[in-house]
């Protein structure tokens, strides 16, 4: 007999994109796979930071104290104190915010604390009425689409689209008539943009900060890529928050994704109601990611890694990527987002014969996994050939796996074109 599943229940078992990025992935990771695998959010695995984490894993075995906190207490609510309080102190030293560890919350990964964040702001409120999240600009992040425990909780604004020389272009948001009703209730945008790289500027955050405190909404900014760790960013931004802003960061991008670790600095009403709200789905948050990192922190370092380091080495990888794409797909009416942070190239293929969820499944066929662009458009509801022009292709790997995957993406296309 079949089991039967509430709503809740089948609303979470469907299949999303985010079921399909994983499968591929964990399928991928599990060293099963002979695939090329350009399709999930994996982070690269940088030497140098490696060997840093590892170090820090041996100090943490050799000490009783640092062993207990790492897997054998639980912690608060709102997460690892002392991280809190290093972290707090690290950002205001650094930016000048005004902030202390009342104003951290952690939860389980990014994704955990986007779910906690869009239901509570948005959703139904108890005197019936219902808000939504705007997303200022599609494409938006992929994990996004499916976290309201109901239909219905994204809007979305279709970009501007500047076309650049050498075949790049670039995602600009559309302010004209840019305007928060009053039934949106958070305005979110990630940066750098996580599937094509686009680094929102300073000046069009500061727009998107005053149209929110306007509507009296808080602007929440994913910062998993971004500034100030890991830094994968290439074009200059500057850090940016206050007490309207909900800025929520990660540890998975520093090379830490199996931790699942998310970071949430807001108001300490914001971070209040996290906790309350983690205690009652699952007591605590891991202490693994904070207690490895928390020394780092403190002192300062995880910055270091990540402007000496991290960040040089994704901007070298973007290169070498963008370069081999190019001189595949010669010949090929193609447009490459500039590649200003994250780790991944965003291909436009305009008159695409066919969509891209049918291109994704015959590279798949054909050993190489990468992400159709169509899931990237959460609360996108306008008939635009353009979502079904694109993949988001990852660089993190090898060059040896980038390259191969490249000359496949680019066979597969072609063969795509001449079938038209």
């Amino acid at each position: 007999m079949t089991t039967r599943w509430s709503n809740f229940g089948k609303r979470f078992t469907r299949r999303t994109g985010s079921l399909e990025l994983m499968e591929d992935l964990g399928e991928a990771m599990s060293g099963e796979s002979s695939a090329l695998f350009l399709g999930g959010g994996n982070p690269a695995k940088i030497p140098e930071i490696q060997a840093k984490l590892r170090a820090r894993l041996a100090a943490i075995a050799a000490s009783d104290d640092l062993a207990d906190r790492l897997v054998g207490n639980y912690a608060h609510p709102k997460g690892e104190l002392k991280f809190r309080q290093s972290l707090a102190k690290l950002l205001s030293r650094e930016y000048g915010w005004k902030i202390t560890a009342d104003h951290v919350a952690l939860t389980s990964g990014s994704q955990g604390g986007f779910f906690l964040l869009f239901n509570l702001l948005a959703g139904e409120f108890a005197d019936g009425s219902r808000r939504r999240v705007l997303l200022p600009v599609v494409p938006e992040y992929i994990g996004y689409a499916d976290q309201g425990v109901s239909d219905g909780l994204f809007v979305a604004r279709k970009p501007r689209i500047e076309e650049l020389p050498d075949h790049l272009f670039k995602y600009r948001i559309d302010f004209d008539g840019l305007e928060i009703a009053a039934d949106i209730g958070a305005v979110c945008v990630s940066r750098p943009t996580n599937p094509t790289g686009n680094v929102i500027s300073d000046e069009e955050l500061a727009i998107l900060d005053n149209l929110a405190r306007t509507a009296g909404v808080p602007l929440i900014v994913d910062n998993a890529y971004g500034l100030p760790f890991p830094g994968i960013v290439f074009v200059e931004a500057t850090p940016h928050w206050h007490d309207n802003v909900i800025l929520c960061m990660s540890l998975s991008k520093l090379g830490l994704p199996g931790v699942r670790t998310g970071i949430v600095v807001a108001k300490p009403e914001i971070v209040d109601a996290l906790m309350r709200m983690t205690a009652v789905m699952s007591l605590a948050v891991g202490s693994v990611g904070p207690v490895l990192v928390e020394d780092i922190v403190e002192s300062g370092e995880i910055l270091d890694w990540s402007r000496q380091c991290i960040t040089p080495y994704y901007r070298e990888k973007a290169k070498f990527a963008c370069d081999a794409l190019r001189r595949e797909l010669e010949g090929v009416p193609f447009h490459i987002h500039v590649p200003e942070g994250a780790f991944f190239l965003w291909l436009w293929l305009p008159g695409l014969p066919i969509a891209s969820a049918e291109l994704y499944e015959r590279l798949k066929r054909n050993g190489v996994l990468v992400l159709s662009g169509h899931y990237f458009f959460p609360g996108f509801e306008g008939d635009w050939p353009h979502r079904h022009e694109c993949l988001r292709i990852s660089f993190a790997q090898g060059e040896r796996v980038v390259a191969e995957g490249m000359r496949a993406i680019a066979a597969e296309i072609r063969r795509a074109f001449e079938m038209d």
